[in-house]
C-alpha cells in the first residue's frame, strides 16, 4: 500500500473534521451567500494551482536510448580506397499548413478539460449532492436533531462506499474492506456518540449520509479522464453559481453587507484548506486507492473534530472516545493493508513472418 495516498486522504479528513467548530462561527451569517464566495475562492485557487502546475507532453528526444548504438565495423576487405559520393539530399516538402496555424511543439495539454456528453450529469450530480444539498441538510438537520446524530449518519459512509465503490469501478467489493469498514464505523460511532433527535431530525440525518456518500462515488466515472484537479475545479465553480442563484433568490443582494469579519476568515478557511485542499487531497486519494480504501479514512473526521474541540478548550475525551479512537485505529489497519493484487499481462504470440513456420512443438 502507498503511503502518499493515505496521507493525502487522512490529511483531507482531518481538515473536514476541523471545520465542525469553525462552521459555528457561521450560524448567523447568510449560508448561501457566504457559501458561495466560498466556492468560488476555491474554484479560484484551485485554477492557479492548475495554471502553475501546468506540464509539458514528453518530446520525441525523451524516448531515444541514452546510450549510443555500436554498429558492427565494416571489413576492411569490404573498405574502398576512393570516397564515396552520395545523390544531394532533396529539400524537404514545405508543409500546406501556414506557420501560424502549424501547433506549436511540444504542445501544452489543459490540465482542466472541458466535460462533454454524460460527464456533466455525474459532475452536476457531485455537486447538487454533495456540495447543495448537503449543506442544507446539515442546517435543517441541526435544527431537529442533536449534532451526534448527524455524525453517526456520517460515520457509516464507509460500509457504503466500501460496497458500492468497487461495483462502480468494475471490480468486487473485497470481504476484507467490508470488515474493515464496519470496524472503522463502529469505532467513530464511539467517537460521536448518541444523541437525541425527532422523525425529522433522522429524514435530515439520512440524507446527509446519502450526499456524503454521493459526493464520493459520483465522481468514480470522471476521475479517470478529469482527475482529481479537474473534477475539484468543475465541482466548485458548479457549487459556487449554484450557491449565488440560491443567495440572491432567498436572501437578496445585500446578503453580502450582513457579512462580518469573523464570517469572512472562516469562510476563508472552508474555501482553503476544507475546499480547495481537502477536494484535492481526497479525490487524489480516491483515484490512487480505489474507493473502498479510501472510504476507510472518513473515520479519521470526528476523531478530528474531537481533538480540535480539545485545542479549543474542550473537555477531554471520555474512556469511550478513546475505545472510538483505538477502533477506528485497529479497522484502518485491517482494511489498508490489504495486499494490492499484482496485474499481470496476458501473453503476447507476435505475428508470424511471410515464410515463418512454427515449430513441430506449436503445430495443432
Amino acid at each position: 500500500m502507498k503511503a502518499l495516498p493515505v496521507l493525502a486522504g487522512a490529511a483531507g479528513m482531518i481538515f473536514v473534521g476541523g471545520s465542525v467548530a469553525v462552521s459555528g462561527h457561521l450560524a448567523d451569517a447568510p449560508m448561501y451567500t457566504v457559501q458561495a464566495l466560498r466556492y468560488a475562492v476555491a474554484c479560484l485557487l484551485l485554477l492557479l494551482w492548475a495554471h502553475l502546475t501546468r506540464r509539458r507532453p514528453p518530446t520525441s528526444h525523451a524516448t531515444r536510448s541514452p546510450y549510443p548504438v555500436r554498429r558492427p565495423p565494416t571489413p576492411h576487405a569490404a573498405r574502398s580506397p576512393y570516397p564515396v559520393r552520395r545523390p544531394p539530399t532533396p529539400p524537404a516538402p514545405r508543409s500546406p499548413i501556414p506557420h501560424a496555424a502549424r501547433s506549436p511543439s511540444p504542445v501544452r495539454r489543459p490540465p482542466v478539460l472541458r466535460p462533454r456528453g454524460r460527464e456533466w450529469w455525474w459532475l452536476l450530480g457531485v455537486t447538487v449532492t454533495g456540495l447543495v444539498i448537503f449543506n442544507v441538510a446539515l442546517v435543517q438537520g441541526s435544527r431537529h436533531a442533536e449534532p451526534a446524530v448527524i455524525g453517526v449518519a456520517v460515520a457509516c459512509v464507509p460500509i457504503l462506499l466500501a460496497a458500492a465503490g468497487p461495483v462502480l469501478e468494475g471490480r468486487r467489493p473485497a470481504v476484507r474492506v467490508l470488515t474493515a469498514a464496519t470496524v472503522v464505523t463502529a469505532g467513530a460511532m464511539l467517537v460521536q456518540g448518541l444523541g437525541r433527535t425527532d422523525a425529522t431530525g433522522l429524514f435530515w440525518a439520512a440524507v446527509t449520509f446519502a450526499c456524503e456518500a454521493a459526493f464520493t462515488l459520483l465522481a468514480v466515472p470522471v476521475l479517470g479522464r478529469h482527475g482529481p484537479l479537474g473534477v475539484s475545479v468543475h465541482a466548485t465553480w458548479l457549487g459556487a453559481a449554484m450557491f449565488a442563484v440560491l443567495g440572491l433568490s432567498t436572501e437578496g443582494p445585500a446578503a453580502v453587507t450582513r457579512i462580518h469579519l469573523d464570517d469572512l476568515l472562516a469562510g476563508a478557511y472552508l474555501a482553503v484548506l476544507v475546499t480547495a485542499v481537502a477536494f484535492l487531497l481526497w479525490y487524489t486519494c480516491v483515484a490512487r486507492l480505489g474507493t473502498g480504501r479510501a472510504g476507510l479514512l472518513t473515520g479519521l473526521a470526528p476523531i478530528a473534530a474531537a481533538a480540535t474541540g480539545v485545542a479549543l478548550g474542550g473537555p477531554l475525551p471520555s474512556p469511550a472516545v478513546w475505545l472510538g479512537i483505538t477502533t477506528v485505529a485497529a479497522g484502518l489497519a485491517l482494511g489498508l493493508s490489504t495486499p494490492t493484487p499484482p496485474i499481470t499481462p496476458a501473453p503476447t504470440t507476435p505475428a508470424p513472418r511471410p515464410g515463418w513456420s512454427p515449430p513441430l512443438s506449436q503445430r495443432r
